[in-house]
């Protein structure tokens, strides 16, 4: 499945999360594409950020483009942030542990290419374009029908969906 938003500021992106972030469970990953500056990591800090806040939990939430991995406790799974730009090798990702991560946490990936071969097949991917008006154009894609709903309830008041 596929479909696309056009989010013409930042607070629409933090809405976008905001959306998903309670929707979310052990074994779901969402992969974020798009180019430097593109909106990725602003996404994925502001999903986080709405988890935290729904436990009363006040944590920084740094991009973990130095440290490759980021991870947040809540109630009943964890999120794990992981920027694979500094990746060097796959090895890394069974010394992280991501590999296990997959069945056992959120997972929100930048730089997910990667990852090669070991792309989770029932992964949510986002795709951020940056559109000449300075929106963001987003492109969600899925295959595993988990996502469906997820997506629906996500979307939910956003106007401007395009399949």
């Amino acid at each position: 499945m596929k479909q696309k938003i056009l989010l013409k500021s930042v607070e629409e992106t933090a809405a976008l999360a905001s959306a998903f972030a309670p929707l979310l469970s052990a074994g779901n990953t969402i992969l974020l594409n798009g180019a430097v500056g593109a909106g990725k990591t602003y996404f994925a800090r502001e999903l986080i950020s709405t988890c935290l806040h729904d436990i009363n939990a006040l944590e920084d939430i740094p991009s973990p483009t130095f440290t490759l991995v980021q991870t947040y406790e809540l109630k009943n799974v964890d999120i794990w942030h992981a920027d694979l730009y500094r990746l060097s090798s796959l090895s890394e990702i069974y010394e992280l542990g991501l590999d296990t991560a997959f069945d056992t946490a959120v997972c929100l990936l930048e730089w997910p290419n990667r990852l090669g071969e070991m792309l989770p097949k029932n992964a949510l991917t986002l795709n951020f374009d940056i559109t000449e008006e300075d929106f963001r154009e987003i492109s969600l894609c899925w295959k595993d029908v988990m996502w469906d709903t997820i997506v629906k309830n996500a979307l939910k008041g956003f106007n401007n969906e395009k399949s």
